[in-house]
């Protein structure tokens, strides 16, 4: 299968930061007038769910969205209020294929996932569900994301209770019934079997490397997007994962 120059451009910005480096002008200038012009970074406006399901009694919950590269599924929910920590990571497959260069073959079962660690009293899962929807990816795109193809990118809710399953059932309706999308959800839902953190080098990858031309052209429009469509929810100062 051959391989976007995006994921390859993506793959080589994370290996510069494996090493410590900085990716070269020159490269960024090229690279990133490539991805301007094929970028399609579009925020839709959704009603938030009419369900939200049971209210949660704890301080602290988890969920885990997939959809596309996860640098920029991490990103946006760094930047929401609520969440307590956002972590890149792989979900859907065995524990012994969750590294970067296996899952991305395509063949591991795994997707690029992020866990978003949130207080309910601040965010419901519902609300995430929503920015997951509008702003964080796609989902009505099969296996693939803007210009990183595979089921590694595919668009997946992995729920860890049948209150989250439920919530996600009925909010997915309620966007189909409303025909919110000019094509078919093609979200997978699919239960939580396991979380593996991504490597260090992935983690508050977009905060980090704002100048890789990837970033730029597809993860800082997410980012503003978030602001701009909701903008209650938005915070400045992206939680890290290095800070904690």
């Amino acid at each position: 299968m051959n391989t976007p120059p995006a994921t390859l451009l993506r793959r080589f910005g994370a290996f510069l930061a494996d090493k410590g480096l900085a990716i070269a002008v020159v490269l960024a200038v090229g690279a990133g007038a490539w991805m301007a012009t094929n970028a399609a970074e579009k925020a839709v406006t959704l009603p938030a769910p009419a369900f939200e399901g049971t209210p949660a009694a704890q301080t602290s919950q988890t969920a885990v969205f997939a959809g596309g590269c996860f640098w920029g599924v991490q990103a946006v929910f760094q930047h929401t209020r609520g969440v307590l920590n956002a972590v890149s990571g792989y979900a859907g497959g065995d524990k012994q294929t969750a590294d970067y260069e296996t899952v991305s073959g395509g063949a591991t079962g795994h997707a690029e996932s992020v866990q978003v660690t949130y207080d309910p009293r601040q965010i419901s899962y519902g609300k995430l569900l929503q920015i997951y929807f509008s702003v964080v990816h796609d989902p009505t795109q099969l296996n693939r994301q803007g210009p990183d193809a595979g089921t590694q990118y595919r668009s997946a809710i992995f729920y860890g209770d049948a209150n989250q399953k439920e919530v996600a059932q009925r909010y997915i309706a309620q966007l189909e019934a409303a025909r919110a999308f000019p094509r078919k959800i093609v979200t997978q839902l699919a239960p939580l079997r396991g979380f593996y953190p991504a490597e260090a080098y992935h983690q508050d990858y977009a905060t980090l490397h704002p100048q890789s031309p990837y970033i730029a052209a597809f993860d800082l429009p997410k980012i503003a997007n978030l602001k701009r469509t909701l903008p209650e929810v938005y915070r400045d100062d992206p939680v890290l994962v290095a800070r904690r």
